[in-house]
């Protein structure tokens, strides 16, 4: 993988995010038959369609990567169909749209419901429960790979190290329910049809245009407070997490398969805020202290199965403190990563 010193513009971004690692390759050139990704318009669903079609390409395949979203907003379908990735325009919460998708080997579950959640709860378990089984049902012949969250985890202590993926759940709030809703989903229908399945909780994604680096780094040149409360967290670079989707389809199994997608290692949002100010000329400005416990996963198991991610920390920082200083383009779309009350 190409890793530049800086990120100039939004092509270059998505260039460095869709290029395939050999170890992708190899994985999508044993993966027979076509892809099809639910929730592609989110906000990793472009760049890991892209990155699919481009390491089936490497491997000299021509699997079909098919991407389902609403596409209400913007130019990205036809960005997808220039990059030969197909798209279906649905709103998967119709009656029979699903019936009428192609039937494929192989699903990437993206859809979910987050920002927004409060005040809209009922859309909320709707997208995050009642469509996951749908969908559980409607592609029981499939392999399916469902993208979680580890807020389906409690606050743990930091120096814990995080929860592994055989540590009790305990959602904070509406929205972390639903999610563990989403898992039981899954699992009941792996159950009941035998569908091999994976279900990946992601905590954080990092893209230059969303994610808690960008938080931080925002708030550090605006000179506006960091609130500390939620001191500790993980991080992993967006590429880097859709390489491990992808992979994820030679893992999944019935019962299914659960990994904690994020970086190794707890890390401190006053030493992330610290490096960024280094970066950007500012000191940081602070609020609160740091609490004894975190929204926190154990990372161990995803090094062991896929290797450890290629992008560090300190790469992420260089990159995202030289996007805020260009004035690169943003998703305005906040993590609310130092919500401590599950509202987001």
């Amino acid at each position: 993988m190409n890793q530049p010193a800086t990120i100039e513009t939004v092509a270059q971004l998505d260039d460095v995010m869709t290029t395939p690692s050999s170890a992708l390759i190899e994985d999508l050139r044993r993966i027979e038959g076509d892809l099809l990704v639910l929730g592609v318009a989110g906000k990793m669903g472009p760049t890991l369609a892209v990155l699919a079609k481009r390491a089936f390409a490497e491997a000299g395949k021509d699997n079909r990567v098919i991407g389902v979203a609403r596409f209400s907003r913007g130019d990205l379908r036809g960005r997808l169909e220039s990059a030969g990735v197909q798209t279906i325009a649905a709103d998967l919460l119709a009656p029979t749209v699903l019936d009428r998708l192609p039937e494929v080997p192989n699903v990437i579950f993206l859809v979910g419901q987050k920002f927004g959640s409060t005040g809209n709860e009922p859309l909320t378990w709707a997208m995050n429960v009642f469509l996951p089984g749908l969908v559980a049902d409607r592609f029981r012949q499939s392999r399916i790979v469902a993208l979680s969250t580890g807020n389906v985890y409690p606050f743990t202590p930091v120096d814990s190290g995080g929860p592994d993926e055989t540590a009790p759940v305990g959602p904070v709030g509406e929205y972390a329910q639903s999610c563990l809703g989403r898992e039981r989903m899954f699992q009941y229908f792996s159950g009941l049809h035998g569908t091999p399945t994976a279900l990946i909780r992601l905590n954080y994604a990092i893209d230059l245009r969303y994610g808690v680096l960008l938080d931080i780094a925002t708030r550090v040149q605006a000179g506006t407070p960091i609130d500390l409360s939620m001191g500790h967290v993980n991080v992993i670079w967006q590429g880097d997490a859709n390489e491990a989707i992808l992979r994820s389809l030679l893992l999944t199994s019935s019962p299914p398969l659960i990994l904690n997608l994020t970086g190794p290692g707890v890390l401190s949002v006053r030493e992330l805020a610290q490096g960024l100010g280094r970066r950007l000329g500012r000191e940081p400005v602070f609020t609160g202290s740091e609490a004894a416990t975190a929204l926190l996963s154990n990372a161990g198991e995803y090094v062991r199965r896929l290797g450890p991610p290629r992008v560090s920390v300190e790469r992420m920082l260089d990159w995202v403190a030289h996007w805020v200083r260009i004035g690169g383009e943003t998703l305005n779309k906040p993590t609310h990563y130092d919500a401590r009350d599950g509202k987001f």
